[in-house]
């Protein structure tokens, strides 16, 4: 690595993420149904039709990757709690062994001295409620406001901090217009509820925790930077639109109580009635933003299609196996913009960054100079930020290992650690040794 901790400012703190799903192993401990399970076992939708049922068995090998995070020298982990573990219907009885997993997890963290960083939701809805619309049932909100208060209740006095969904724009527009992800739909209304009512529980969430008496409560949003494909001012208009759609809707109703007029002029017709009354919750006040951040994307105009007319392409920069392009300049851009535009003088910390390789154990070695270099590229990115005056806190790789890749199965390798999904055996990668030599450094 060609930085160390120290080149970074004091207190400054590194992490590492994973999220519930995607690792835990959800037939594991008497965790209900989730729409991905549902999604997954869709012919077409998933990569060989896999899903989390085994996942990485983080479950049963919780403390032996508990080592490997300490092992890593972070200063805190980002990891996921599953609603369906601890409230398999979503409501009502709660799942007691879901409950005593996330007691260990955290209590496993604090004794090895590092600090845990939870998400409420990362993707994995209860079909219970799914089957009553999910996001597109504004008493989504009111059921994880409920499901907030039983998960933080055993586990929110030893938390380091919390955020309430994870990546907003996956949750409602890539799983509800793009429908890439489960639900898996292609409707504009079940969208345009879908995101005003993540919104909400977002808000939702954050109240319910400070009235636990919690703090260090944050929000963590992705971002893609959108590059016009020409200087043709339909394509200018054209990612002012996906950009306004992807990277500042849900900014702007946490942070401004608006949404920009960009995405409004699709999505308004379809909001749910008395949707603007909603940002006083929206925007009920956060202690931090987080970032996450992967790649670029070209955008061009779309004469002939509906709203809201873009297509996009990619570029001829190198990429990752996902196929995203590796343009750490935008993460700078996007630190600088938050700051500037939208939160001032909060703490910013990048909650995911990383790629994803084809990575495979050579004499009982995974070489991977390529993620070396990602991460090289991005945190002097970062630090360019925090010498333009940006505020920002931290920064947390994705991922701890490799995983449950959602719509693409177990193909595509983010982690610093290999798994293989036969044996569930861990080898860390040439990048976890060299970001843990960093780290002491």
């Amino acid at each position: 690595m060609q930085h160390k901790r120290s080149d970074f400012p004091a207190g400054f703190q590194f992490g590492v993420a994973t999220s519930s799903y995607q690792i835990e192993g959800h037939q594991f401990g008497g965790a209900g149904r989730t729409h991905w399970d549902d999604f997954a076992a869709t012919p077409g939708n998933v990569v060989r039709a896999e899903n989390g049922a085994l996942g990485c068995d983080h479950y049963n090998r919780l403390q032996e990757d508990l080592d490997l995070i300490a092992g890593l020298g972070v200063d805190a982990y980002r990891f996921s709690t599953s609603w369906a573990r601890v409230l398999p219907e979503g409501r009502g009885a709660v799942n007691e062994a879901g409950l005593d997993f996330y007691d260990r997890l955290v209590d496993g963290l604090l004794e090895r001295g590092i600090k845990p960083a939870a998400t409420l939701y990362h993707w994995e809805m209860p079909s219970a409620l799914a089957d009553l619309g999910g996001w597109r049932n504004r008493d989504v909100a009111q059921w994880f406001g409920d499901f907030t208060e039983v998960v933080m209740g055993r586990i929110g006095d030893r938390v380091w901090s919390v955020a309430p969904i994870n990546e907003p724009w996956c949750v409602g527009w890539l799983s509800h217009f793009v429908g890439a992800h489960a639900p898996g739909l292609r409707d504009i209304r079940a969208t345009a509820r879908a995101m005003h009512h993540i919104m909400l529980a977002h808000g939702t969430a954050i109240q319910r925790m400070r009235g636990l008496g919690m703090n260090n409560l944050g929000a963590v949003c992705n971002f893609e930077w959108a590059t016009p494909a020409s200087d043709a001012p339909e394509d200018v208009a054209a990612a002012a639109r996906y950009d306004a759609i992807y990277n500042r809707f849900f900014l702007g109703g946490i942070f401004k109580g608006e949404y920009p007029e960009l995405a409004l002029e699709g999505l308004e017709p379809h909001l749910p009635m008395g949707w603007q009354d909603d940002f006083d919750v929206i925007s009920t006040p956060v202690d931090w933003s987080g970032l996450n951040y992967y790649t670029r994307t070209l955008v061009h105009d779309d004469a002939n299609a509906p709203w809201p007319r873009y297509q996009q392409s990619v570029g001829n920069l190198a990429k990752t196996s996902m196929g995203w392009e590796i343009y750490p300049d935008a993460l700078r851009a996007f630190l600088e913009r938050m700051a500037q535009e939208y939160t001032g003088d909060l703490p910013i910390y990048v909650t995911e960054n990383g790629m994803s390789a084809p990575d495979e154990i050579l004499g009982g070695v995974v070489a991977d100079p390529h993620r070396i270099d990602y991460l090289n590229r991005h945190l002097s990115a970062a630090k360019e930020a925090i010498a333009a005056g940006v505020p920002l806190a931290g920064y947390y790789v994705w991922s701890l290992m490799d995983n449950y890749e959602w719509a693409l199965g177990y193909e595509k390798r983010f982690g610093l650690i290999h798994v293989d999904f036969d044996t569930f055996e861990r080898t860390p990668k040439q990048s976890y040794h060299a970001l843990a030599e960093a780290l002491r450094s």
